[in-house]
C-alpha cells in the first residue's frame, strides 16, 4: 500500500492526475444519484400521492395486510371497516400500502386502451386490404 501511495505522490499529477480523479468522483456521484436516490424519491412521491388520493368507499390494503373499506378520511388518519361484522379501525395514512379500488380502475382502463389499440390496428389492416383490392380492380 505504501508503494502505491509513494508512486502516486512521486509523479507530478499523481497516479491518475487530479482532473481524472475529479471526473471519476463526479461520475460515481452521478451513478449513485440515478441508481439510488432518484428512484427512492420517485417512490416516496408515488406513495404520498396514493395516500392523499384515498376517498370514502375505496378498498385498501395496509402494510400489515389488513384489507378494508374506507369509511372516514381525516388529515393524518383513516377509518376502515373490515369484514362482514363491520369492525372499524382507525389507522394512520402512512400505513396504507395500496388502494385496491384505484388499481382495479387503472387495470380496467389499461385493458380498454389495449382493446381500442387492437381495434384500430384491425381497422387499419381492413382499410389497407380494401385499398389493395380496389387498386387490383382497376
Amino acid at each position: 500500500m505504501r508503494f502505491i501511495m509513494s508512486a502516486a505522490s512521486a509523479t507530478p499529477g499523481g497516479l491518475l492526475g487530479n482532473s481524472t480523479m475529479i471526473i471519476v468522483l463526479a461520475l460515481f456521484i452521478g451513478v449513485f444519484y440515478f441508481m439510488i436516490i432518484r428512484p427512492e424519491n420517485k417512490k416516496k412521491k408515488e406513495q404520498e400521492a396514493l395516500r392523499n388520493s384515498i376517498h370514502r368507499g375505496d378498498k385498501i390494503t395496509t402494510i400489515g395486510g389488513i384489507m378494508g373499506k374506507v369509511v372516514d378520511v381525516k388529515d393524518e388518519k383513516i377509518v376502515i371497516e373490515t369484514g362482514e361484522d363491520q369492525v372499524r379501525m382507525e389507522l394512520q395514512k402512512w400505513s396504507v400500502m395500496s388502494n385496491n379500488t384505484a388499481e382495479a380502475e387503472k387495470s380496467k382502463r389499461a385493458a380498454e386502451a389495449k382493446e381500442a389499440a387492437a381495434k384500430a390496428k384491425e381497422d387499419k389492416a381492413k382499410s389497407k386490404a380494401a385499398k389493395k383490392a380496389d387498386k387490383d380492380l382497376r
